[in-house]
């Protein structure tokens, strides 16, 4: 049974990554007593970011170390830049200005400016003008499913800010430390908050699904802490590390007065994220224009029961595999299971021919690509009256007290010459218990 629902989406170039995130692992909870979900932890952990030779240099006002750097470039580092017609402005605004802008935003997530917030203003918009463009550019894509699920979930929709530092709005990202997708779910949080993980599907790669769980997830967050700030805190190092801190500040539930108590990544974390809603908001001011949208696709969602490979597809529809793929970045190696109703994304023009052609096209080289593995299996069995058993073309006989290379070549209507030849054995001696190969 196929259902058809309509939909509009972009066709967003984005490459697969294997790149420094600020994820890890999932750290044990220690748990406060306000502390209902213990399994929150494995979202994301603190980490060492692995020191790589940085892309960019420091200028002369910058407060930050190289290795507080790498802790925002890395969310930057897999875009490739497009060139802005307006000038980038060059100049360092007053602090006065930066705070009054961050006032003015209509959020309800604090942004308060110091030191470190400018200082990650200034990377994104004075030191990467053409990043912030495209991440401007991406923005028109994926804003809208954020901004829906958001408000589904009655969240504050400057939350959807949280992916760029993310994934940098790169819906096939992956860390080192096995996040993955646009909001970096880790597997085990992924499936707690319902996302199939599995050796072909993983839908913390699919844009809809992954932010439905990253708003199950921020929404039990926030039922605990009841601070956005400590909510993004405890999403980029776990809660048990933001528990620790508050113990640590004594009690104190406030992100600025458990600070110096947080790891080193996540005491960056939130500042980043107050500059990055700057950044989207504010470029323009800073002569940062959105970089030009390179494609636009009207596409289908087809839902299928039938197992499926997308080089099927591909090869019969005339689409390519890696249009494909990006249309369908949760199918890891390209094939949609089957049994369950699973999502295919076609360009809405090939949705009509799919469903002229399907059996044409499950049928396509079906025995290669989904059919290579064996439903039912022969096992070996043994013969009443050797007792050997046969496992693929080969006989097996387990020898016994009294018998003879003479014997056991009589009874295999074979020579003695060949029973020594099969087993690499130098002369007439056997053992009971050892076996025997018979190859014929």
């Amino acid at each position: 049974m196929i259902v058809i629902a309509l939909c509009a989406i972009f066709c967003v170039q984005a490459q697969e990554v294997k790149q420094d995130s600020l994820s890890t692992d999932s750290i044990t909870v220690e748990s406060l007593e306000l502390i209902p979900l213990q399994a929150a932890d494995s979202i994301i952990a603190e980490d060492t970011i692995v020191p790589t030779k940085p892309f960019y240099t420091l200028w002369d006002e910058n407060t930050l170390s190289e290795a507080e750097m790498r802790s925002l470039d890395w969310s930057l580092r897999w875009l490739d830049t497009t060139d802005c017609v307006a000038q980038h402005d060059t100049t360092t605004l007053p602090d006065s200005v930066y705070k009054a802008r961050l006032q003015a935003l209509p959020c309800v997530i604090e942004l308060p400016y110091n030191e470190r917030v400018r200082a990650f203003i200034l990377r994104y918009v004075k030191r990467s003008p053409k990043q912030v463009a495209r991440l401007m550019r991406m923005s028109e894509y994926y804003f809208p499913i954020f901004e829906e699920a958001l408000g589904r979930y009655n969240l504050p929709y400057e939350l959807k800010y949280v992916p760029i530092i993310e994934s940098a709005l790169n819906p096939m990202a992956r860390s080192h430390a096995g996040a993955a997708g646009l909001w970096q779910f880790m597997p085990a949080t992924g499936k707690l908050f319902g996302l199939e993980v599995n050796s072909l599907v993983d839908e913390r790669m699919d844009p809809i699904k992954s932010t439905e769980a990253a708003c199950r997830f921020l929404s039990s967050m926030y039922n605990v802490y009841h601070d956005w700030n400590l909510v993004i805190a405890a999403y980029n190092c776990g809660s048990g590390n933001v528990n620790k801190a508050i113990r640590r500040a004594g009690g104190k539930r406030d992100f600025w007065s458990i600070y110096p108590f947080l790891p080193r990544e996540t005491r960056n974390y939130v500042p980043i994220y107050i500059a990055a809603n700057y950044a989207m908001n504010y470029g323009q001011e800073h002569g940062i224009c959105k970089a030009p949208i390179e494609k636009i696709m009207m596409t289908d969602t087809i839902r299928t029961t039938r197992r499926l490979h997308l080089q099927q597809v591909s090869e019969n529809l005339s689409i390519s595999i890696d249009e494909l793929r990006r249309l369908n970045p949760q199918y890891s190696r390209d094939i949609l299971p089957g049994g369950n109703a699973y999502a295919l994304c076609l360009p809405a023009d090939k949705v009509g021919l799919y469903i002229d052609q399907e059996d044409t096209i499950l049928s396509y080289k079906a025995d290669s690509l989904i059919n290579n593995r064996r439903a039912e299996i022969d096992m070996a069995k043994v013969t009443s009256i050797t007792g050997a058993y046969r496992v693929n073309g080969v006989t097996y006989y387990t020898i016994k007290n009294g018998d003879t290379l003479g014997g056991i070549a009589k009874k295999f209507h074979c020579s003695i010459k060949q029973l020594k030849q099969w087993n690499g054995l130098k002369n007439d001696n056997i053992r009971a218990g050892k076996k025997l190969k018979i190859c014929k």
